[in-house]
């Protein structure tokens, strides 16, 4: 069937053109050219296809749309304001202004309507295939007598920008893989890019590259062709097995003076501008924010029909819940982001004595926990049996089996991260994502837009020092950890051993306020004996007394992370035996240490104490915040070297005896000969090279 279109739809349209238009140029400062070129392949997806709910934003079953090119982020906004979103006129006047709601790029949590965070490109590619993973193994772990509570569609505008991004080749080729046929992508071909032409750098084919990934591909000759658009988009929904890329022929800027040019892109129309271009669409140039009220009607018009929609699935919804109340509640809690009760308890407990890795009691903690939140949903970057990311080796997310909850991501680090973001933004999923640390880098744009977003995301960083030994420096994590703790609202937590491991999952999930990176060892280390020790809940306050000083307050404190506090507590016992008073501190988190009382802060860092040393196999950027203007930092400042870890940790001066010495310096004293050359780990070699 044809679909018709009239003069007010086309109303509709350049109400949008203008509402965007009057925002760049009120704020002096945005992107009009996407706007113009792209209002109407918006339009039609938001009033024929897209279904939404103004009054219930998050409502789970409603169909996801990103504006991946978050730069035209005014036409978002506008859509939000014609469709009934909580998004008012005075608010698309306030654009990028301090404190509004309309905000230069998309964010997460700050627009009602706005699904993810959108402006660094190719990210919202990456997200909408998270999205898509995550309605797909919803709708198969649910479906129940042919009864499919998440059942909708994914829809994004993306743009060359994009589509030259790394990000977007890694998401692609994986969503062409997955067969994910209700991912939906409309890309504004307008030939155009923020410094000219994009024939100056992007010449490829690209509907051909698609074809390769496996996506459904489809050409759109006349981005004004309300008709034409409509019609691909109907196509596209029509092939379940792929993804479809539905290239839109557009002009940038579309009826400016500077149509089809790149001074379009970033740059407001100025005055003159915006009056030539109103006067070219039959707009009266001498008013602003103006909205004819029949143009209101169709995108409210498509509203209403959302809200009857959700009403209809909340009926169907509860009728599933009724006849199904475990998975009834299971997806309760997910799209609530909370858990089931006593969930903690599911965590393993390793005796004293034994010889792990942490990443090795993190996979068992992950696999605990895998079996009383079915909703927990991730995977690996081609590294499981490295990462424990899941610690199985068969069953996963992939064409007919969309109900595991394993996936492999391929050798994709950051459309792993931008796919993690996705799920995550989804709803009713709890999404991990694990590689090396070192491979962090790869991801480090997703990671900070997650952060930013207060998206609560699991990352597994294994391997995280030179104690992975032989794989050598390329493979060896030095800066990673100071990198990683810089990005504001992320927590990182080096446990020391299995049991803080645990613990650190168990942080991990009830942080609700962005992601958490556990960074995890490559070699064994000692189970401490908790009978004896500090307990190994002290985790979950970032820091805590392990062992202290007997008969008396410590005249210094030893502060560890990971691997390294085995090597404090090797010190302390040689600090004891010259009569030294020492105390240590695991320190497996700044972050949640920073955010405990003073009073417990200082339980932990007496401020008389001043002789303070801290031992990381890191750089030691940041560690002063800690051990103060008297204390001592034992770090790495050079990249790592191809050696067994042991001869490594030596030559490197992170032993036992190096410890003692530094120890020893701080209070003024002479370290004595033969200290001991002990390093952390495992007391009978390195494990092997997986």
């Amino acid at each position: 069937m044809t679909e018709t279109y009239t003069d007010l739809d086309q109303l509709a349209v350049n109400t949008i053109r203008m509402l965007s238009i009057d925002g760049v140029q009120k704020a002096n400062s945005g992107h009009p050219g996407l706007p113009l070129g792209a209002a109407p392949m918006a339009y039609v997806l938001w009033s024929r296809f897209l279904r939404f709910n103004p009054a219930e934003p998050r409502w789970p079953n409603r169909d996801r749309f990103i504006l991946s090119a978050g730069h035209g982020s005014m036409l978002l906004y506008s859509l939000l304001h014609l469709a009934g979103y909580g998004v008012s006129l005075d608010d698309l006047k306030q654009f990028r202004q301090w404190g509004s709601n309309t905000p230069g790029h998309p964010e997460l949590g700050m627009t009602p309507g706005v699904e993810v965070s959108t402006g660094p490109l190719g990210q919202g590619f990456g997200n909408g295939v998270g999205m898509a993973m995550a309605e797909a193994f919803l709708a198969a772990a649910y479906s129940r007598g042919g009864d499919t509570p998440i059942d909708h569609y994914t829809y994004a505008i993306v743009s060359d920008g994009d589509l030259m991004e790394g990000v977007a080749a890694e998401a692609a080729s994986l969503a062409g893989h997955l067969k994910l046929g209700k991912l939906i992508y409309l890309y504004d071909d307008n030939l155009i890019s923020l410094d000219g032409p994009t024939n100056l750098a992007f010449t490829e084919d690209v509907l051909k590259r698609f074809d390769a990934y496996g996506w459904q591909t489809l050409r759109v000759h006349d981005g004004n062709d309300l008709i034409e658009i409509d019609a691909a988009i109907r196509e596209a929904q029509a092939d379940t097995e792929r993804p479809s890329l539905i290239a839109v022929r557009t002009i940038i800027g579309f009826g400016s003076p500077k149509a089809g040019t790149s001074k379009v892109h970033g740059e407001p129309l100025g005055a003159e501008g915006v009056r030539k271009t109103k006067e070219y669409y039959g707009w009266d140039p001498d008013k602003q924010f103006v909205v004819p009220p029949e143009a209101l009607a169709p995108l409210r018009q498509a509203g209403e029909r959302g809200a009857k929609l959700q009403a209809e699935w909340q009926q169907r919804f509860d009728a599933y819940a009724e006849a199904n109340p475990a998975e009834g509640q299971q997806l309760t809690l997910a799209f609530a982001g909370k858990l089931p009760d006593g969930w903690q308890s599911a965590l393993p407990s390793f005796p004293a004595g034994t010889e792990l890795a942490t990443r090795e009691a993190a996979g068992s903690a992950l696999e605990a926990l895998r079996g009383v939140v079915p909703w927990l949903f991730g995977g690996s970057a081609d590294l499981a049996g490295s990462t424990k990311t899941p610690m199985v080796t068969s069953g996963s997310f992939q064409p007919g089996s969309y109900e595991s909850n394993v996936v492999w991501f391929g050798v994709r680090e950051h459309g792993m991260g931008a796919a993690l973001n996705g799920m995550d933004a989804h709803g009713g999923v709890r999404a991990y994502g694990g590689t090396f640390l070192t491979f962090c880098d790869y991801m480090r744009g997703a990671i900070r837009v997650a952060a930013l977003s207060h998206q609560p995301i699991t990352y597994v960083f294994t391997h995280d020092s030179i104690g992975l030994g032989e794989d050598g420096p390329t493979h060896q994590p030095i800066e990673h950890f100071a990198a990683l703790r810089a990005i504001p609202n992320t927590t990182v937590i080096r446990p020391a051993d299995a049991n803080e491991a645990s613990f650190a999952w168990r942080a991990a999930l009830e942080n609700t306020r962005g992601p958490t990176a556990l960074i995890l060892s490559r070699q064994k280390l000692p189970t401490f004996d908790r009978a004896t020790t500090g307990a190994a809940e002290g985790t979950l306050r970032g820091a805590y007394v392990l062992i202290d000083a007997e008969g008396g307050a410590p005249e210094l404190i030893l502060l560890a992370t990971g691997s390294e506090v085995a090597l404090a507590v090797e010190a302390h016992a040689e600090l004891k035996k010259q009569g030294v008073a020492a105390r240590v501190v695991s320190f497996p988190s700044w972050e949640l240490f920073a955010a405990q009382s003073q009073e417990y802060r200082e339980s932990v860092l007496p401020p008389a104490v001043a002789a303070r040393l801290s031992i990381e196999a890191g750089v030691g950027q940041g560690w002063h915040r800690w051990v103060g203007e008297r204390g001592d930092v034992m770090s790495v400042e050079t990249f790592g070297a191809s050696a067994p870890y042991k001869e490594i940790y030596k030559h490197y001066g992170l032993t036992v005896g190096d410890v003692v010495a530094r120890g020893l310096k701080l209070l003024g004293r002479s370290a004595p000969a033969g200290g001991g050359d002990k390093v952390p780990g495992h007391a009978s070699g390195s494990e092997g090279h997986s």
